[in-house]
């Protein structure tokens, strides 16, 4: 492990210019450098480097980063490999901390097993291609689905025979019955042995081809084995148990033979099972991986999100694969990832469907069919709910909650404009009802995500009056699904905040005799104090680090997000410290009389730094009042033209007050200003 200390003395030595230099041809450009972006092509340089904020961007691109960072991305590497290059470069010594005894054995631990399963799939391999059980039987069997002989090395198929014994050449090789059982408890051990009662091993995998799961890196997590000869003893599918390697609701199957063709294609296609990865590939398509046979999971989702955007379920059209893609759908969604639906032909799966035809066909098919989940969602309840008014309302509810859970705002906006077209109901009260299920939704996560870190309580209230005007709720206004000036100018407003956050977190705001309140803590406690939900989970982030962290001596906000090893959190905070342009010296130029010029001070942020967060709070604050007007508005006319009288007599109740918050603020506020 690599002290903190170091890495913040590889940081500090490593000049940004310097490291980008050495691949860029930069040029100077008043106080930063100017460059073509080696990320993506173009003939006008939009690539900036600045060395006093020790970040470069692109404008052009949207790359952006610090020297680490820059290594990262055109070294397609780690940040530990890109930590050891620049000490390298540098001639810094890395001293890596020594390990507790705790941390030493665990690190033995997974090394161990490591190397235990690297044996044994090399064992199942020899077993499938040196043995004449494994020819016969093993080879056999995967020869009748069809599966060519290079595939079959890529993926580092295998056999485990009847009767052959891995424990027993894996013991005269050396290794310990510790790490061939596992133990569940402790989960120690690839599992690949079993022990009975008298302490005997036996193999776990005994006549069943092997899959191996890979790690991104290519090493070996665990394993699957498909039995080939049928038994109402054992199962068809065996999997290696839970352990410090290999979890199934972590794994992907094929990931790591297709996660660069998924980042080239920038698309994955999700099927179920290991055979249909196969017969894709064997056929041409490559960008293609497979849960498992098991649920989609989260952690399954995030792995993917981390290569793209865009997922293509695959499945069966049989009831086993609509109900897997419908269950893959939501969580998909609320990940932020781009989904489409693919149901084969009855009685084919993609396995049977990708031996007929090849990749020209089968990708022709998939554009053909490809759907989106509304249009899915929309044809496949339709037909269960028929004419019945009951069966139909919680079909379009079912619909609505889908769209809820999307983190993206636009994606939202356009998804509720379909729905309404496609359904035939009007667009308005398909807004309320995402607007109630996502409150609704964001409540359930805060639930879940609420930590015991709190903001000390004992602080000033250096607040104005009208800062202090709080609203009940966390509102979401009914016109954040309209691309409007209103809406853009709350996401406008808490980022202007978290840019304040990341640059001037630590400063102090207000002082006294008994408290010192930073910039970033006041920010903070005004948001909760005034329920203002943070959707953005990189923003929400961003604010639980700075909470963990702030307290600390000679914290310094700008330096730790800079230096995150996060990549989006480091591009974020590279996004805020950076500036587009610089301010012309003729603007520090003042007239006195006529042919008289003098030099004048131009106040910096930091120089009104009290005055900046107080604005852009009550700027965020009229935001949010001025949206929640505009959407009581809209829901009043509706309720009009339906004579819904008790919800009209509730908005026209609500509706004085919120006037009176906005009239407060303006009074405040004064002149509208556009804030950089």
């Amino acid at each position: 492990m690599i002290p903190r200390e170091t890495i913040d003395r590889i940081f500090d030595a490593a000049k940004v210019e310097d490291v980008v230099g050495s691949y860029v041809t930069l040029k100077k450009r008043g106080a930063n450098l100017l460059g073509l972006c080696p990320f993506h092509h173009e003939k006008t340089g939009s690539f900036t480097v600045s060395p006093s904020k020790g970040i470069y961007k692109c404008f052009g691109c949207g790359k952006a980063g610090n020297a680490v960072g820059f290594i990262m991305e055109i070294e397609q590497c780690s940040y530990i490999e890109a930590i050891k290059q620049l000490a390298q470069r540098y001639h810094i010594t890395i001293e890596e901390r020594e390990l507790t005894q705790e941390e030493k054995q665990r690190q033995d631990d997974r090394e161990s097993m490591f190397v235990v399963n690297d044996f044994s799939n090399k064992w199942f391999q020899s077993q499938l291609h040196d043995t004449q059980e494994g020819v016969t039987v093993g080879m056999a069997y995967l020869r009748q689905r069809g599966i060519r002989e290079d595939i079959i090395r890529k993926f580092q198929l295998g056999y485990s025979p009847e009767k052959a014994k891995l424990w027993e050449e894996a013991k005269k090789a050396g290794y310990q019955d510790t790490y061939l059982v596992n133990n569940p408890d402790t989960q120690i051990g690839t599992g690949v042995c079993l022990k009975d009662e008298q302490g005997r091993l036996f193999d776990r995998f005994r006549g069943r081809v092997i899959f191996p799961f890979f790690s991104v890196s290519g090493k070996v997590t665990g394993f699957a084995g498909r039995l080939i000869k049928q038994s109402d003893k054992a199962g068809k599918y065996v999997n290696s148990p839970t352990s410090i390697l290999y979890e199934k609701k972590h794994e992907l199957y094929g990931f790591y033979q297709a996660k660069q063709s998924i980042k080239r294609e920038d698309c994955c296609y999700l099927v179920e099972g290991q055979l249909d990865v196969i017969q894709l590939v064997q056929s041409g398509i490559e960008n293609v991986v497979a849960s498992g046979g098991t649920a989609l999971t989260y952690p399954q989702v995030r792995l993917i999100h981390r290569f793209t955007e865009n997922v293509t379920i695959l499945y069966d059209g049989d009831n086993a694969g609509i109900k897997a893609a419908l269950r893959g759908i939501d969580m998909m969604l609320e990940e932020g990832v781009n989904v489409k639906v693919v149901l084969l032909p009855e009685g084919e799966d993609p396995d049977s469907f990708a031996r007929k035809h090849n990749a020209t066909e089968v990708l022709d098919y998939i554009q053909q069919h490809q759907t989106d989940f509304i249009r899915f969602k929309t044809q496949l309840l339709s037909e269960d709910a028929g004419n019945d008014p009951v069966k139909r309302a919680d079909m379009i509810t079912q619909i609505v909650q889908s769209i809820a859970i999307i983190p993206d705002i636009i994606k939202r906006q356009i998804y509720t404009k379909d729905c309404a077209a496609t359904l035939n109901i009007h667009e308005n009260i398909l807004i309320r009802k995402v607007i109630e299920l996502r409150k609704k939704h964001l409540a359930e996560q805060r639930k879940k995500n609420i930590t015991s870190r709190q903001l000390p309580q004992n602080q000033e209230n250096n607040s104005s009056d009208s800062a202090a005007i709080t609203i009940e709720e966390p509102i979401e206004p009914t016109v954040e699904v309209q691309i409007s000036p209103a809406r853009s100018a709350k996401e406008q407003n808490i980022e202007n905040l978290m840019q304040v956050i990341i640059r001037y977190g630590e400063q102090t705001l207000y002082q006294s005799d008994t408290a010192v309140i930073r910039a970033g803590e006041y920010i903070i406690n005004e948001l909760r104090r005034d329920s203002i939900v943070i959707e953005n989970p990189l923003h929400q982030l961003i604010l639980d680090e700075y909470i963990a962290h702030y307290q600390e001596s000679n914290w310094v906000a700008a330096k730790y997000f800079q230096h995150h090893p996060k990549a989006e959190v480091s591009q974020f905070a590279v996004d805020m410290l950076a500036d587009k342009y610089e301010l012309s010296r003729m603007y520090s130029k003042q007239m006195v009389s006529e042919n008289v010029v003098k030099e004048v001070d131009i106040p910096s942020d930091l120089d009104i730094l009290p005055e900046l967060v107080q604005r852009m709070l009550l700027e965020l604050k009229y935001t949010i009042v001025n949206e929640r007007i505009d959407s009581m508005q809209t829901m009043l006319k509706e309720a009009q033209k339906r004579n819904d009288w008790e919800l009209i007599r509730t908005i026209l109740e609500q509706q004085p007050m919120l006037m009176d918050i906005r009239q407060q603020l303006c009074k405040v506020l004064g002149n509208r200003v556009i804030l950089k």
